[in-house]
């Protein structure tokens, strides 16, 4: 039991903060720090998240009115503004980027098993991007990278770390055939869309059942001067039929023991990349950010993503039946209860269909 503690005090015992503290060492975080450390920095982060602050203001006129409850969050004195606006820029993202990976890998392996309903047995001023790949097992993202807006998509894949066997499903703004014959070459798999001026021939084809929307399943071969020679082995072209959009889309993989409709439904599931975008966005308050230099944004992005992660990793040690989106936005109104935290989270009155507030941004039930 947790008498006493508040939600958010119970949600930051699921951190690892030991090891948060190894890289806070690391990197010298807390160095010359007298005032607000960077666990407490992270605390103040977390609950503007999570509770969706608009600004640095807010966050301190919200604390200051529960200063009561500070210390059991883990908070030894009220938060400033001004102070928080300083360790937003001085104290090096890196801190946080690498709790969140360390999170990422807690999340993808509580997640591991989770079914995708495919066949799979065959086998403000601060501009930034991020570039994103998400495990489609529990939309947990794998691996992140904040650029400054500049970087073109397709340079974010020699960023990537392949996992053989893994299967990396992109748009057509990652079609570049050198990279994507390193991915082959790594033992991994891709899938994704073909570009109206792709040179190549057929090799031959096998049968297909157009009932099912497959129009062709076909080995080719590509016939540019210059793709030839950066992918000079056969690839796979699948010509599928929306039968409810009426539109024909046109897949190319690597990947030739999978059945044809499977590497359609995997591409369908990239949708869920553009959902964790746009919840992100709007849930996340990324479109917001409490500061403006590279370290501040990056401090958010990676903090927001962490708390997401995290928010994730209770849902399944706890078995939580509630979508991610019902879980947030239950913190977002209790986290100074106390109450424990698994009871909180199951209360019948919490239960609303999330699909009801809007169906794009259901983003964590299949």
């Amino acid at each position: 039991m947790n008498t006493g503690k508040t939600l958010f005090a119970q949600l930051m015992e699921f951190l690892p903060w030991k090891t948060f503290g190894r890289i806070v060492a690391r990197y010298g975080g807390d160095d010359r720090v007298r005032t607000l450390n960077c666990g407490e920095q992270y605390r103040a982060m977390a609950f503007a998240q999570l509770t969706y602050r608009e600004s640095l203001r807010d966050i301190e006129t919200c604390l200051s009115v529960q200063a009561s409850k500070l210390y059991h969050m883990g908070l030894r004195e009220p938060i400033r503004r001004s102070t928080l606006a300083d360790a937003n820029e001085a104290r090096d993202w890196r801190i946080y980027a690498d709790l969140a990976q360390r999170l990422i890998t807690q999340a993808r392996k509580l997640y591991a098993t989770e079914d995708l309903g495919l066949d799979l047995t065959r086998t403000s001023k601060a501009a930034v991007k991020m570039h994103t790949l998400l495990d489609l097992r529990g939309n947990i993202p794998s691996f992140i990278h904040v650029s400054d807006g500049k970087l073109a998509d397709v340079h974010a894949l020699d960023l990537l770390l392949p996992e053989p066997g893994a299967i990396y499903v992109m748009d057509r703004g990652y079609v570049d055939f050198a990279r994507l014959h390193a991915l082959h070459q790594a033992g991994a798999f891709f899938v994704t869309r073909t570009k109206s001026n792709m040179d190549a021939h057929r090799v031959y084809s096998v049968p297909t059942d157009r009932t099912t929307g497959i129009i062709c399943d076909q080995s080719i071969a590509l016939d540019g001067h210059y793709t030839s020679k950066n992918y000079p082995e056969h690839l796979r072209r699948i010509r599928f039929k929306d039968a409810e959009f009426g539109k024909t889309l046109v897949f190319l993989t690597n990947h030739f023991a999978l059945p044809a409709l499977t590497i359609a439904g995997l591409y369908k599931n990239r949708w869920q990349v553009e959902l964790f975008f746009k919840w992100i966005k709007q849930h996340l308050r990324i479109k917001q950010f409490y500061g403006t230099s590279e370290n501040a944004v990056k401090t958010q992005i990676w903090i927001a993503v962490s708390v997401y992660v995290l928010v994730a990793i209770v849902k399944k040690r706890l078995e939580l039946d509630a979508s991610l989106y019902t879980l947030l936005q239950i913190f977002s109104v209790t986290l100074f209860e106390k109450i424990d935290l698994k009871q909180a989270l199951t209360i019948e009155e919490y239960k609303t269909d999330s699909s009801q507030i809007t169906k794009q941004l259901n983003l964590f039930t299949f």
